[in-house]
C-alpha cells in the first residue's frame, strides 16, 4: 500500500521514471539498478526528522522489490552528498523532543545498512557526520576528487550516532577510527582514499555516473547470488574463522539448489548471458 506521502511521477510513455518519497528523497530506476537520491539541496541534504523518514520509507521499499540488484545512494547538491543531521532542527528541539526524533533518524540509518542488495555510495563534496555515516552504511564507496569526509560529532558535543562508531573501525581499524572521531577532522579526497575511507577515487564530477557504472556491472550478476554473497560478508564479519566459514555454508546452501545457480551453470556451459529467473 503506498502512503500518503510517497508519490509517483510518470513520463510521456506512462512508464515510471521517478518515485518520491517525502520532498526530499527520490528513487530512480534504471533496470536492475535503482538509484535512492537525496534531493534537499536548500540544506545541502541536512537531514530533518521528515528526511529521515522518507529515507527509511524508501528503504523499506526498495528492500522488499525482488527486482532491484544494486543501489545507487547520490545527492543532487553540486557542493555536497550530505551534511549530516539538521542543526538548526535540532537546535529548536526540546529534550524530550530529541528523544522521540532518535528512532526516526536510527531508522533511516538502518534502512541504508541493512539493504539487501549491494550499495553503492556516489560522494562528492561534504560527506559529513550522519552523511558519511550513510555513505558508510553502504559497501562500497565511489568519490570524486572534492569529496572531503569526515564525523565530526564530537566538535558539537555529541557522538557519531548513524553507525560511524561501528563502521569506521571495520573499514579502517580501531586506532585510526578513533583519531578521525576524537579529533573531529575532516579528511580530503586523496587522503580519505589512501586511508581506506572510500574505496574508488574518480575525476571531479564523475562520482554519480562512475557510481552507476560500477552497480550496474554488479547487477549483471545473479540476484540470489548476490544478496547471499551481501549476507555472508555482512554476517560473517568479525566472527572466528569457524563461525564465519558456518555463516558462508548456511549462504552457499540458500543458493545451491536456485534457479539462478541452475540457469548460471547452464549459460556457462551453453557460452551464452544468463537470464536470471531471481529464485
Amino acid at each position: 500500500m503506498i502512503r500518503p506521502d510517497v508519490f509517483t511521477l510518470v513520463n510521456r510513455e506512462g512508464r515510471v521514471s521517478e518515485q518520491r518519497y517525502g520532498e526530499w528523497v527520490a528513487v530512480r530506476r534504471d533496470g536492475f539498478v535503482a538509484e535512492l537520491v537525496l534531493d534537499r539541496p536548500k540544506a545541502m541534504n541536512a537531514v530533518s526528522s521528515d528526511m529521515a523518514r522518507s529515507i527509511a520509507q524508501a528503504c523499506a521499499a526498495l528492500a522488499g522489490d525482488g527486482s532491484v540488484r544494486a543501489v545507487v545512494l547520490s545527492s543532487t547538491h553540486e557542493r555536497a552528498f550530505c551534511v549530516g543531521a539538521d542543526l538548526k532542527e535540532r537546535n529548536s528541539l526540546s529534550d524530550a523532543e530529541l528523544g522521540r526524533q532518535r528512532p526516526l533518524a536510527r531508522a533511516a540509518y538502518t534502512g541504508v545498512l541493512e539493504l539487501p542488495m549491494p550499495t553503492v555510495a556516489a560522494v562528492h563534496g561534504f560527506a559529513l557526520g550522519g552523511g558519511f555515516e550513510l555513505a558508510l552504511s553502504c559497501d562500497l564507496i565511489v568519490a570524486d576528487g572534492t569529496a572531503v569526509v569526515g564525523l565530526p560529532e564530537v566538535s558539537v558535543g555529541v557522538i557519531p550516532g548513524g553507525g560511524g562508531t561501528q563502521l569506521l573501525p571495520r573499514r579502517v581499524g580501531a586506532a585510526r577510527a578513533a583519531e578521525l572521531i576524537f579529533t573531529a577532522r575532516r579528511v580530503p579526497a586523496a587522503e580519505a582514499r589512501e586511508l581506506g575511507l572510500v574505496d574508488l577515487l574518480v575525476a571531479d564530477g564523475e562520482d554519480r555516473a562512475e557510481a552507476l557504472a560500477l552497480a550496474r556491472s554488479i547487477a549483471a550478476n545473479s540476484p540470489v547470488g548476490l544478496r547471499a554473497a551481501k549476507r555472508a560478508l555482512r554476517v560473517g564479519y568479525g566472527l572466528d574463522l569457524r563461525a564465519g566459514l558456518e555463516v558462508e555454508d548456511a549462504a552457499w546452501r540458500s543458493v545451491a539448489f536456485s534457479g539462478d545457480r541452475a540457469e548460471g551453470v547452464a549459460a556457462f556451459n551453453e557460452k551464452r548471458t544468463p537470464n536470471w529467473p531471481g529464485e
